[in-house]
């Protein structure tokens, strides 16, 4: 078997992804709160509620190890209620509680819970591809989208290093 992250190495990685989150949310104004690139899609404020929500909600279900309409769903629309009622500093706060979260959560894990079995609709994988899939990969997307958002609102000024680093870079 081929380990590609120990425990503490996907700890640290979740919480440099909240850290490179919470980098970005500073860069909002609240002017920004409402832009939504097109009307289907989420507006700046909807898509941080939704990020914070959206690492511990799945962290939930993979434990669980059940992935079903029923299991989503009793997940889900609570988490999402919680975060439709947050404002703009509720949902950073709550996002900035993500790193010792995720450190509480999966800091309790064996191997074993991390390589037990998951059926995902009909697709089989282990709890631990699912961290990563779902979660850490889930923070990349977010994070990105909201780059984008940034940068359509006029934050000229961010390039790859408050993506990726989360921290100002040279122009």
């Amino acid at each position: 078997m081929i380990t590609a992250l120990t425990k503490d190495e996907l700890i640290a990685t979740l919480r440099n992804e909240v850290r490179v989150l919470l980098h970005l949310l500073g860069k909002i104004e609240p002017r920004m709160l409402d832009y939504r690139p097109t009307r289907t899609q989420r507006s700046m404020l909807e898509l941080v509620q939704y990020m914070a929500i959206m690492g511990p909600a799945q962290v939930r279900v993979i434990k669980g190890g059940v992935f079903n309409r029923d299991v989503l769903s009793s997940t889900w629309k609570p988490a999402e209620e919680s975060a439709a009622a947050m404002t703009f500093q509720q949902a950073v706060l709550a996002i900035a509680a993500q790193g010792d979260l995720y450190a509480r959560e999966l800091g309790s894990w064996t191997d074993e819970d991390f390589r037990a079995d998951v059926d995902m609709f009909g697709n089989r994988t282990t709890r631990g591809a699912l961290v990563v899939d779902l979660v850490v990969c889930g923070h990349a997307a977010y994070r990105t989208q909201l780059f984008c958002y940034l940068k359509s609102c006029g934050r000229d000024e961010l390039n790859t290093m408050n993506l990726w680093a989360g921290m100002d870079g040279p122009a």
